[in-house]
Protein backbone atom coordinates (compact mmCIF):
# COMPACT_ATOMS: atom_id res chain seq x y z
CA UNK A 1 0.00 0.00 0.00
CA UNK A 2 1.18 3.59 -0.63
CA UNK A 3 2.45 5.41 2.44
CA UNK A 4 -0.27 7.70 3.69
CA UNK A 5 0.72 11.36 4.09
CA UNK A 6 0.45 12.79 7.58
CA UNK A 7 -2.98 14.18 8.42
CA UNK A 8 -3.50 17.70 7.19
CA UNK A 9 -3.34 20.33 9.87
CA UNK A 10 -4.97 23.72 9.47
CA UNK A 11 -1.68 25.47 8.67
CA UNK A 12 -1.00 22.98 5.85
CA UNK A 13 -4.25 23.76 4.05
CA UNK A 14 -4.19 27.03 2.07
CA UNK A 15 -6.69 29.57 3.29
CA UNK A 16 -9.76 30.51 1.24
CA UNK A 17 -8.08 33.51 -0.37
CA UNK A 18 -5.09 31.49 -1.54
CA UNK A 19 -7.34 28.67 -2.77
CA UNK A 20 -9.18 31.18 -4.96
CA UNK A 21 -5.87 32.45 -6.32
CA UNK A 22 -4.75 28.88 -7.06
CA UNK A 23 -8.01 28.11 -8.86
CA UNK A 24 -7.82 31.29 -10.93
CA UNK A 25 -4.19 30.60 -11.85
CA UNK A 26 -4.77 27.05 -13.08
CA UNK A 27 -7.98 27.99 -14.91
CA UNK A 28 -6.26 30.87 -16.73
CA UNK A 29 -3.47 28.48 -17.73
CA UNK A 30 -6.06 25.93 -18.89
CA UNK A 31 -7.91 28.59 -20.88
CA UNK A 32 -4.71 29.39 -22.79
CA UNK A 33 -4.36 25.73 -23.80
CA UNK A 34 -8.03 25.24 -24.69
CA UNK A 35 -8.29 28.48 -26.70
CA UNK A 36 -5.35 27.40 -28.85
CA UNK A 37 -7.01 24.12 -29.78
CA UNK A 38 -9.68 25.71 -31.97
CA UNK A 39 -8.51 29.29 -32.45
CA UNK A 40 -6.75 28.81 -35.79
CA UNK A 41 -9.80 27.17 -37.37
CA UNK A 42 -11.29 30.61 -38.04
CA UNK A 43 -8.13 31.77 -39.86
CA UNK A 44 -7.63 28.95 -42.39
CA UNK A 45 -8.10 31.15 -45.51
CA UNK A 46 -5.78 33.83 -44.09
CA UNK A 47 -3.05 31.26 -43.35
CA UNK A 48 -3.32 29.79 -46.85
CA UNK A 49 -2.87 33.24 -48.43
CA UNK A 50 -0.07 34.32 -46.07
CA UNK A 51 2.09 31.22 -46.55
CA UNK A 52 0.93 30.12 -50.01
CA UNK A 53 0.21 26.76 -48.39
CA UNK A 54 -2.05 23.93 -49.47
CA UNK A 55 -5.16 22.96 -47.52
CA UNK A 56 -3.33 19.86 -46.30
CA UNK A 57 -0.52 21.96 -44.83
CA UNK A 58 -3.00 24.29 -43.15
CA UNK A 59 -4.79 21.34 -41.57
CA UNK A 60 -1.47 20.04 -40.28
CA UNK A 61 -0.70 23.44 -38.74
CA UNK A 62 -3.99 23.14 -36.86
CA UNK A 63 -3.89 19.42 -36.06
CA UNK A 64 -0.25 19.01 -35.04
CA UNK A 65 -0.97 20.94 -31.86
CA UNK A 66 -3.76 18.62 -30.69
CA UNK A 67 -1.83 15.54 -31.85
CA UNK A 68 1.25 16.49 -29.81
CA UNK A 69 -0.86 17.54 -26.83
CA UNK A 70 -2.79 14.27 -26.71
CA UNK A 71 0.28 12.08 -27.26
CA UNK A 72 2.36 13.58 -24.44
CA UNK A 73 -0.32 14.02 -21.78
CA UNK A 74 0.23 10.72 -19.95
CA UNK A 75 4.06 10.76 -19.89
CA UNK A 76 4.34 14.42 -18.92
CA UNK A 77 1.54 14.13 -16.38
CA UNK A 78 3.45 11.27 -14.72
CA UNK A 79 6.72 13.21 -14.82
CA UNK A 80 4.96 16.18 -13.23
CA UNK A 81 4.00 13.95 -10.29
CA UNK A 82 7.65 13.01 -9.82
CA UNK A 83 9.49 16.24 -10.62
CA UNK A 84 7.06 18.57 -8.89
CA UNK A 85 3.79 19.99 -10.13
CA UNK A 86 4.64 23.66 -9.72
CA UNK A 87 7.96 23.58 -11.65
CA UNK A 88 6.32 21.46 -14.37
CA UNK A 89 3.47 23.96 -14.67
CA UNK A 90 5.85 26.92 -14.81
CA UNK A 91 8.11 25.21 -17.36
CA UNK A 92 5.08 24.36 -19.49
CA UNK A 93 3.83 27.95 -19.38
CA UNK A 94 7.24 29.23 -20.48
CA UNK A 95 7.50 26.74 -23.35
CA UNK A 96 3.93 27.42 -24.43
CA UNK A 97 4.36 31.20 -24.25
CA UNK A 98 7.59 31.20 -26.27
CA UNK A 99 6.13 28.84 -28.87
CA UNK A 100 2.97 30.94 -29.23
CA UNK A 101 5.08 34.08 -29.70
CA UNK A 102 7.13 32.36 -32.42
CA UNK A 103 3.93 31.18 -34.11
CA UNK A 104 2.54 34.71 -34.14
CA UNK A 105 5.71 35.97 -35.83
CA UNK A 106 6.27 32.94 -38.09
CA UNK A 107 7.61 33.89 -41.56
CA UNK A 108 6.79 30.52 -43.15
CA UNK A 109 4.58 27.48 -42.85
CA UNK A 110 7.56 25.39 -41.72
CA UNK A 111 8.29 27.70 -38.79
CA UNK A 112 4.60 27.75 -37.93
CA UNK A 113 4.49 23.94 -37.89
CA UNK A 114 7.49 23.79 -35.57
CA UNK A 115 6.02 26.42 -33.26
CA UNK A 116 2.68 24.64 -33.09
CA UNK A 117 4.40 21.34 -32.27
CA UNK A 118 6.34 23.04 -29.46
CA UNK A 119 3.10 24.63 -28.25
CA UNK A 120 1.64 21.14 -27.99
CA UNK A 121 4.57 20.07 -25.81
CA UNK A 122 4.02 23.02 -23.49
CA UNK A 123 0.28 22.40 -23.40
CA UNK A 124 0.84 18.75 -22.45
CA UNK A 125 2.90 19.96 -19.47
CA UNK A 126 0.23 22.46 -18.44
CA UNK A 127 -3.10 20.71 -18.89
CA UNK A 128 -2.77 17.66 -16.59
CA UNK A 129 -0.98 19.67 -13.92
CA UNK A 130 -3.77 22.24 -13.66
CA UNK A 131 -6.23 19.56 -12.55
CA UNK A 132 -3.64 17.69 -10.46
CA UNK A 133 -2.94 20.89 -8.51
CA UNK A 134 -6.64 21.14 -7.65
CA UNK A 135 -7.04 17.51 -6.60
CA UNK A 136 -3.84 17.50 -4.53
CA UNK A 137 -4.33 20.93 -2.90
CA UNK A 138 -8.01 21.54 -2.25
CA UNK A 139 -9.58 19.97 0.85
CA UNK A 140 -12.24 17.33 0.25
CA UNK A 141 -15.17 19.64 1.00
CA UNK A 142 -13.99 22.20 -1.59
CA UNK A 143 -12.53 19.87 -4.22
CA UNK A 144 -15.74 19.06 -6.09
CA UNK A 145 -16.65 22.71 -6.62
CA UNK A 146 -13.13 23.51 -7.78
CA UNK A 147 -13.24 20.63 -10.25
CA UNK A 148 -16.59 21.99 -11.45
CA UNK A 149 -15.00 25.34 -12.26
CA UNK A 150 -12.09 23.62 -14.01
CA UNK A 151 -14.49 21.45 -16.02
CA UNK A 152 -16.56 24.47 -17.04
CA UNK A 153 -13.45 26.18 -18.41
CA UNK A 154 -12.35 22.98 -20.18
CA UNK A 155 -15.78 22.54 -21.76
CA UNK A 156 -16.84 26.10 -22.52
CA UNK A 157 -13.39 27.62 -22.96
CA UNK A 158 -13.06 26.29 -26.48
CA UNK A 159 -16.21 28.10 -27.61
CA UNK A 160 -15.13 31.32 -25.89
CA UNK A 161 -11.69 30.96 -27.49
CA UNK A 162 -13.23 30.55 -30.95
CA UNK A 163 -15.38 33.66 -30.44
CA UNK A 164 -12.43 35.80 -29.34
CA UNK A 165 -10.31 34.41 -32.18
CA UNK A 166 -13.00 35.18 -34.76
CA UNK A 167 -13.29 38.71 -33.37
CA UNK A 168 -9.54 39.25 -33.63
CA UNK A 169 -9.45 37.98 -37.23
CA UNK A 170 -12.38 40.24 -38.15
CA UNK A 171 -11.02 43.44 -36.61
CA UNK A 172 -7.27 42.90 -36.94
CA UNK A 173 -5.08 40.15 -38.43
CA UNK A 174 -4.66 36.40 -37.93
CA UNK A 175 -1.34 36.98 -36.15
CA UNK A 176 -3.24 38.66 -33.34
CA UNK A 177 -4.76 35.26 -32.55
CA UNK A 178 -1.62 34.48 -30.58
CA UNK A 179 -1.87 37.58 -28.43
CA UNK A 180 -4.67 35.95 -26.42
CA UNK A 181 -2.77 32.79 -25.35
CA UNK A 182 0.43 34.76 -24.69
CA UNK A 183 -1.47 37.23 -22.49
CA UNK A 184 -3.19 34.38 -20.63
CA UNK A 185 0.15 32.62 -20.13
CA UNK A 186 1.71 35.80 -18.70
CA UNK A 187 -1.13 36.18 -16.18
CA UNK A 188 -1.05 32.48 -15.27
CA UNK A 189 2.73 32.52 -14.87
CA UNK A 190 2.70 35.41 -12.42
CA UNK A 191 -0.15 33.91 -10.41
CA UNK A 192 1.37 30.41 -10.42
CA UNK A 193 4.71 31.65 -9.10
CA UNK A 194 2.97 33.54 -6.31
CA UNK A 195 0.12 31.23 -5.36
CA UNK A 196 0.44 27.62 -6.54
CA UNK A 197 2.05 25.33 -3.93
CA UNK A 198 4.50 22.70 -5.03
CA UNK A 199 3.86 19.02 -4.44
CA UNK A 200 5.61 15.95 -5.74
CA UNK A 201 5.63 12.24 -5.18
CA UNK A 202 8.61 10.04 -4.36
CA UNK A 203 8.21 6.60 -5.91
CA UNK A 204 10.17 3.45 -5.16
CA UNK A 205 9.92 2.48 -8.84
CA UNK A 206 11.71 3.87 -11.88
CA UNK A 207 9.80 5.85 -14.46
CA UNK A 208 7.95 3.57 -16.88
CA UNK A 209 9.76 4.50 -20.11
CA UNK A 210 8.33 1.64 -22.17
CA UNK A 211 4.81 2.48 -21.04
CA UNK A 212 5.37 6.13 -21.88
CA UNK A 213 6.70 5.31 -25.36
CA UNK A 214 3.94 2.85 -26.24
CA UNK A 215 1.28 5.29 -24.98
CA UNK A 216 2.69 8.02 -27.24
CA UNK A 217 2.72 5.73 -30.30
CA UNK A 218 -0.80 4.47 -29.53
CA UNK A 219 -2.30 7.94 -29.17
CA UNK A 220 -0.49 9.31 -32.24
CA UNK A 221 -1.61 6.36 -34.37
CA UNK A 222 -5.26 6.50 -33.30
CA UNK A 223 -5.68 10.27 -33.45
CA UNK A 224 -3.80 10.52 -36.77
CA UNK A 225 -6.24 7.95 -38.16
CA UNK A 226 -9.26 9.92 -36.94
CA UNK A 227 -7.89 13.25 -38.17
CA UNK A 228 -6.66 12.10 -41.57
CA UNK A 229 -9.26 9.44 -42.39
CA UNK A 230 -11.91 11.91 -43.57
CA UNK A 231 -9.35 13.75 -45.75
CA UNK A 232 -7.22 10.90 -47.15
CA UNK A 233 -9.94 8.23 -47.11
CA UNK A 234 -10.43 5.48 -44.55
CA UNK A 235 -8.86 2.85 -46.80
CA UNK A 236 -5.83 4.96 -47.82
CA UNK A 237 -2.49 3.22 -47.07
CA UNK A 238 -1.35 5.91 -44.60
CA UNK A 239 -4.66 5.81 -42.77
CA UNK A 240 -4.66 2.03 -42.47
CA UNK A 241 -1.00 1.99 -41.44
CA UNK A 242 -1.63 4.53 -38.69
CA UNK A 243 -4.64 2.55 -37.49
CA UNK A 244 -2.67 -0.72 -37.31
CA UNK A 245 0.25 0.98 -35.54
CA UNK A 246 -2.12 2.63 -33.06
CA UNK A 247 -3.98 -0.60 -32.28
CA UNK A 248 -0.79 -2.66 -31.94
CA UNK A 249 0.75 -0.03 -29.65
CA UNK A 250 -2.44 0.05 -27.57
CA UNK A 251 -2.33 -3.71 -27.06
CA UNK A 252 1.39 -3.53 -26.26
CA UNK A 253 0.74 -0.75 -23.74
CA UNK A 254 -1.95 -2.76 -21.94
CA UNK A 255 0.16 -5.93 -21.85
CA UNK A 256 3.20 -4.06 -20.59
CA UNK A 257 1.27 -2.18 -17.94
CA UNK A 258 -0.24 -5.45 -16.68
CA UNK A 259 3.30 -6.86 -16.38
CA UNK A 260 4.57 -3.76 -14.57
CA UNK A 261 1.54 -3.81 -12.27
CA UNK A 262 2.30 -1.44 -9.40
CA UNK A 263 5.25 0.15 -11.22
CA UNK A 264 3.22 0.97 -14.34
CA UNK A 265 2.64 4.37 -15.87
CA UNK A 266 -1.11 3.71 -15.64
CA UNK A 267 -2.43 0.73 -13.69
CA UNK A 268 -4.96 -0.53 -16.23
CA UNK A 269 -6.40 -2.91 -13.61
CA UNK A 270 -8.12 0.13 -12.13
CA UNK A 271 -10.49 0.23 -15.10
CA UNK A 272 -12.37 -2.54 -13.33
CA UNK A 273 -13.34 0.14 -10.84
CA UNK A 274 -16.69 1.78 -11.61
CA UNK A 275 -15.53 5.35 -11.16
CA UNK A 276 -12.60 5.20 -13.57
CA UNK A 277 -14.43 3.20 -16.23
CA UNK A 278 -17.71 5.12 -15.99
CA UNK A 279 -16.08 8.55 -15.83
CA UNK A 280 -13.76 7.82 -18.77
CA UNK A 281 -16.50 6.42 -20.98
CA UNK A 282 -18.83 9.31 -20.20
CA UNK A 283 -16.21 11.93 -21.05
CA UNK A 284 -15.24 10.08 -24.23
CA UNK A 285 -18.84 10.06 -25.49
CA UNK A 286 -19.86 13.52 -24.26
CA UNK A 287 -16.84 15.27 -25.76
CA UNK A 288 -17.23 13.25 -28.94
CA UNK A 289 -20.82 14.37 -29.31
CA UNK A 290 -19.92 17.97 -28.46
CA UNK A 291 -17.20 18.05 -31.12
CA UNK A 292 -19.51 16.40 -33.63
CA UNK A 293 -22.16 19.02 -32.93
CA UNK A 294 -19.70 21.79 -33.80
CA UNK A 295 -18.97 20.03 -37.11
CA UNK A 296 -22.68 20.31 -37.86
CA UNK A 297 -23.45 23.74 -36.42
CA UNK A 298 -20.78 25.80 -38.15
CA UNK A 299 -21.75 24.84 -41.72
CA UNK A 300 -25.39 25.34 -40.76
CA UNK A 301 -24.75 28.86 -39.52
CA UNK A 302 -22.34 29.85 -42.28
CA UNK A 303 -23.42 27.98 -45.43
CA UNK A 304 -27.14 27.53 -44.73
CA UNK A 305 -27.94 30.74 -42.84
CA UNK A 306 -25.17 32.80 -44.47
CA UNK A 307 -23.64 34.06 -41.21
CA UNK A 308 -20.08 35.26 -40.70
CA UNK A 309 -17.56 33.31 -38.62
CA UNK A 310 -17.86 35.82 -35.78
CA UNK A 311 -21.65 35.65 -35.68
CA UNK A 312 -21.51 31.84 -35.90
CA UNK A 313 -19.26 31.57 -32.84
CA UNK A 314 -21.40 34.13 -31.01
CA UNK A 315 -24.42 31.89 -31.65
CA UNK A 316 -22.70 29.14 -29.64
CA UNK A 317 -22.19 31.32 -26.56
CA UNK A 318 -25.57 30.55 -24.89
CA UNK A 319 -24.67 26.86 -25.01
CA UNK A 320 -21.19 27.54 -23.59
CA UNK A 321 -22.48 29.78 -20.79
CA UNK A 322 -25.08 27.21 -19.73
CA UNK A 323 -22.48 24.45 -19.88
CA UNK A 324 -20.11 26.37 -17.62
CA UNK A 325 -22.88 27.24 -15.18
CA UNK A 326 -24.08 23.62 -15.02
CA UNK A 327 -20.50 22.43 -14.42
CA UNK A 328 -20.38 24.62 -11.35
CA UNK A 329 -23.76 23.38 -10.07
CA UNK A 330 -23.06 19.69 -10.70
CA UNK A 331 -21.01 19.09 -7.50
CA UNK A 332 -23.89 20.32 -5.33
CA UNK A 333 -26.34 18.07 -7.14
CA UNK A 334 -23.91 15.15 -6.80
CA UNK A 335 -23.73 15.73 -3.04
CA UNK A 336 -27.51 15.33 -2.87
CA UNK A 337 -28.25 12.50 -5.30
CA UNK A 338 -24.83 10.99 -6.00
CA UNK A 339 -22.42 11.13 -8.94
CA UNK A 340 -24.15 8.34 -10.88
CA UNK A 341 -27.55 10.03 -11.01
CA UNK A 342 -26.05 13.45 -11.70
CA UNK A 343 -24.22 11.96 -14.68
CA UNK A 344 -27.38 10.13 -15.77
CA UNK A 345 -29.45 13.33 -15.70
CA UNK A 346 -26.76 15.11 -17.70
CA UNK A 347 -26.56 12.37 -20.33
CA UNK A 348 -30.36 12.26 -20.57
CA UNK A 349 -30.57 16.04 -21.12
CA UNK A 350 -27.77 15.99 -23.69
CA UNK A 351 -29.45 13.16 -25.58
CA UNK A 352 -32.78 14.98 -25.42
CA UNK A 353 -31.07 18.06 -26.87
CA UNK A 354 -29.79 16.02 -29.81
CA UNK A 355 -33.26 14.58 -30.42
CA UNK A 356 -34.82 18.03 -30.17
CA UNK A 357 -32.44 19.42 -32.79
CA UNK A 358 -33.08 16.46 -35.08
CA UNK A 359 -36.84 17.03 -34.89
CA UNK A 360 -37.00 20.83 -35.06
CA UNK A 361 -34.10 21.86 -37.33
CA UNK A 362 -35.16 23.52 -40.57
CA UNK A 363 -33.83 26.00 -43.09
CA UNK A 364 -36.79 28.34 -42.60
CA UNK A 365 -36.68 28.06 -38.79
CA UNK A 366 -33.04 29.15 -38.73
CA UNK A 367 -31.27 29.67 -35.42
CA UNK A 368 -34.37 29.44 -33.28
CA UNK A 369 -35.07 25.94 -34.59
CA UNK A 370 -31.85 24.64 -33.01
CA UNK A 371 -31.44 26.91 -29.97
CA UNK A 372 -33.61 24.87 -27.54
CA UNK A 373 -31.69 21.72 -28.38
CA UNK A 374 -28.35 23.54 -27.97
CA UNK A 375 -29.38 24.79 -24.53
CA UNK A 376 -30.47 21.30 -23.42
CA UNK A 377 -27.15 19.93 -24.62
CA UNK A 378 -25.16 22.62 -22.82
CA UNK A 379 -26.99 21.92 -19.57
CA UNK A 380 -26.62 18.15 -19.94
CA UNK A 381 -22.93 18.23 -20.81
CA UNK A 382 -22.16 20.52 -17.89
CA UNK A 383 -23.94 18.22 -15.44
CA UNK A 384 -22.22 15.09 -16.75
CA UNK A 385 -18.64 16.35 -17.17
CA UNK A 386 -17.88 17.44 -13.60
CA UNK A 387 -18.82 14.21 -11.76
CA UNK A 388 -17.12 12.20 -14.52
CA UNK A 389 -13.89 14.12 -14.03
CA UNK A 390 -14.10 13.76 -10.25
CA UNK A 391 -14.81 10.03 -10.63
CA UNK A 392 -11.59 9.62 -12.64
CA UNK A 393 -9.34 11.64 -10.33
CA UNK A 394 -10.69 10.06 -7.14
CA UNK A 395 -10.08 6.58 -8.54
CA UNK A 396 -6.30 7.05 -8.47
CA UNK A 397 -4.19 7.81 -5.38
CA UNK A 398 -2.74 11.21 -4.59
CA UNK A 399 0.66 10.04 -5.87
CA UNK A 400 -0.84 9.50 -9.35
CA UNK A 401 -2.92 12.67 -9.72
CA UNK A 402 -0.85 13.88 -12.66
CA UNK A 403 -1.57 10.58 -14.41
CA UNK A 404 -5.24 10.72 -13.41
CA UNK A 405 -5.56 14.24 -14.80
CA UNK A 406 -3.71 13.25 -17.97
CA UNK A 407 -6.03 10.26 -18.46
CA UNK A 408 -8.98 12.62 -18.10
CA UNK A 409 -7.48 14.91 -20.77
CA UNK A 410 -6.51 12.10 -23.17
CA UNK A 411 -10.07 10.78 -22.97
CA UNK A 412 -11.37 14.22 -23.95
CA UNK A 413 -8.97 14.50 -26.89
CA UNK A 414 -9.77 11.01 -28.18
CA UNK A 415 -13.47 11.65 -27.81
CA UNK A 416 -13.18 14.92 -29.73
CA UNK A 417 -11.28 13.30 -32.61
CA UNK A 418 -13.71 10.37 -32.68
CA UNK A 419 -16.79 12.61 -32.65
CA UNK A 420 -15.53 14.85 -35.45
CA UNK A 421 -14.63 11.85 -37.61
CA UNK A 422 -17.77 9.78 -37.08
CA UNK A 423 -20.51 12.42 -36.89
CA UNK A 424 -18.80 14.34 -39.67
CA UNK A 425 -18.80 11.22 -41.83
CA UNK A 426 -22.49 10.58 -41.11
CA UNK A 427 -23.34 14.19 -41.97
CA UNK A 428 -21.42 14.00 -45.25
CA UNK A 429 -22.97 10.67 -46.23
CA UNK A 430 -26.47 11.88 -45.38
CA UNK A 431 -25.93 15.08 -47.35
CA UNK A 432 -24.68 13.25 -50.45
CA UNK A 433 -27.50 10.71 -50.38
CA UNK A 434 -30.12 13.42 -50.06
CA UNK A 435 -28.43 15.58 -52.70
CA UNK A 436 -28.34 12.78 -55.27
CA UNK A 437 -32.14 12.87 -55.49
CA UNK A 438 -32.15 16.64 -56.04
CA UNK A 439 -29.53 17.00 -58.81
CA UNK A 440 -31.72 15.99 -61.75
CA UNK A 441 -31.09 18.32 -64.68
CA UNK A 442 -28.01 19.95 -63.12
CA UNK A 443 -24.86 19.96 -65.34
CA UNK A 444 -22.48 17.14 -64.40
CA UNK A 445 -19.55 19.37 -63.32
CA UNK A 446 -21.75 21.59 -61.19
CA UNK A 447 -23.53 18.59 -59.69
CA UNK A 448 -20.23 16.92 -58.79
CA UNK A 449 -19.02 20.05 -56.98
CA UNK A 450 -22.34 20.63 -55.21
CA UNK A 451 -22.38 17.01 -54.04
CA UNK A 452 -19.12 17.50 -52.10
CA UNK A 453 -20.73 19.71 -49.46
CA UNK A 454 -23.07 22.57 -48.78
CA UNK A 455 -20.22 25.10 -48.83
CA UNK A 456 -19.19 23.86 -52.29
CA UNK A 457 -22.75 24.13 -53.51
CA UNK A 458 -22.92 27.69 -52.24
CA UNK A 459 -19.83 28.58 -54.26
CA UNK A 460 -21.10 27.19 -57.60
CA UNK A 461 -24.77 28.14 -57.29
CA UNK A 462 -25.79 31.53 -58.70
CA UNK A 463 -28.77 32.67 -56.63
CA UNK A 464 -29.63 35.32 -59.20
CA UNK A 465 -30.88 32.61 -61.58
CA UNK A 466 -33.81 30.22 -60.95
CA UNK A 467 -31.58 27.19 -61.54
CA UNK A 468 -28.89 28.47 -59.17
CA UNK A 469 -31.40 29.29 -56.45
CA UNK A 470 -32.97 25.85 -56.82
CA UNK A 471 -29.54 24.23 -56.44
CA UNK A 472 -28.84 26.35 -53.36
CA UNK A 473 -32.18 25.41 -51.80
CA UNK A 474 -31.55 21.75 -52.57
CA UNK A 475 -28.11 21.87 -50.90
CA UNK A 476 -29.51 23.52 -47.78
CA UNK A 477 -32.34 21.01 -47.48
CA UNK A 478 -29.92 18.14 -48.07
CA UNK A 479 -27.68 19.46 -45.32
CA UNK A 480 -30.61 19.43 -42.91
CA UNK A 481 -31.33 15.82 -43.95
CA UNK A 482 -27.72 14.89 -43.22
CA UNK A 483 -27.90 16.81 -39.94
CA UNK A 484 -30.89 14.77 -38.83
CA UNK A 485 -29.12 11.50 -39.66
CA UNK A 486 -26.07 12.51 -37.60
CA UNK A 487 -28.21 13.70 -34.68
CA UNK A 488 -30.24 10.49 -34.50
CA UNK A 489 -27.01 8.49 -34.47
CA UNK A 490 -25.87 10.66 -31.57
CA UNK A 491 -29.16 9.98 -29.77
CA UNK A 492 -28.58 6.22 -30.06
CA UNK A 493 -25.06 6.58 -28.65
CA UNK A 494 -26.28 8.74 -25.75
CA UNK A 495 -29.07 6.24 -24.99
CA UNK A 496 -26.50 3.44 -24.76
CA UNK A 497 -24.33 5.61 -22.50
CA UNK A 498 -27.33 6.40 -20.29
CA UNK A 499 -28.05 2.70 -19.84
CA UNK A 500 -24.41 2.09 -18.91
CA UNK A 501 -24.27 4.97 -16.41
CA UNK A 502 -27.50 3.90 -14.70
CA UNK A 503 -26.36 0.29 -14.34
CA UNK A 504 -22.58 0.66 -14.00
CA UNK A 505 -22.00 4.28 -13.11
CA UNK A 506 -19.73 5.31 -10.23
CA UNK A 507 -20.92 4.92 -6.69
CA UNK A 508 -20.52 7.82 -4.29
CA UNK A 509 -16.83 8.62 -4.29
CA UNK A 510 -14.85 8.66 -1.04
CA UNK A 511 -12.58 11.63 -0.30
CA UNK A 512 -9.26 11.45 -2.14
CA UNK A 513 -6.63 9.70 -0.06
CA UNK A 514 -3.36 8.02 -0.72
CA UNK A 515 -4.20 5.28 -1.58
CA UNK A 516 -7.93 5.42 -2.37
CA UNK A 517 -10.28 3.33 -0.34
CA UNK A 518 -10.49 -0.14 -1.80
CA UNK A 519 -13.60 -1.34 -3.57
CA UNK A 520 -14.65 -4.92 -4.28
CA UNK A 521 -13.67 -4.68 -7.93
CA UNK A 522 -10.58 -2.48 -7.69
CA UNK A 523 -7.02 -3.73 -7.14
CA UNK A 524 -5.07 -2.68 -4.10
CA UNK A 525 -2.25 -0.23 -4.78
CA UNK A 526 1.11 -0.97 -3.22
CA UNK A 527 3.09 1.02 -0.75
CA UNK A 528 5.35 2.72 -3.26
CA UNK A 529 4.97 6.47 -2.97
CA UNK A 530 5.20 9.24 -0.47
CA UNK A 531 3.68 12.69 -0.83
CA UNK A 532 5.63 15.89 -0.29
CA UNK A 533 4.18 19.37 -0.16
CA UNK A 534 6.76 22.11 -0.48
Amino acid sequence: MATNPPPETPDEVPDARRLRAILIAVCVALMAVIASVSGLNVAQPDLAVEFGASQSTILWIINIYTLTLAALLLPLGALGDRLGRKPTLIAGLVVFGVASTVAGLAPSAEVMLGARLLSGVGAAMIMPITLAVITSTFPAEERGRAIGVWTGVAGGGGILGMFLSAALVDVADWRWLFVLPVALVAVALVMAVRSVPNSRETSAHSFDRVGALTSVVAVVGLIFTLQEGPERGWTAPKTLTALVVGLVATVAFVVWELRRRDASLLDVRLFRERGLAGGSLTLLVVFGVQAGIFVVLFPFFQAVLGWSGLLSTLALMPMAVLMMAASGLAPRLAERVGARWTMAVGVLLAGAGLALMAVTVSVDGGYLSVLPGMLAMGLGMGLSMTPSTEAITSSLPRARQGVASALNDVTRELGTALGVALLGALLSAGYRNAMDDRLTGVPADTAATAREGVANATEVADPSTPTGQALLDAARESFVDGWQQAMWAGVVVMAALLAYVVTRGPRKQPPLTDPPLSTPDAPQLPETATHETI
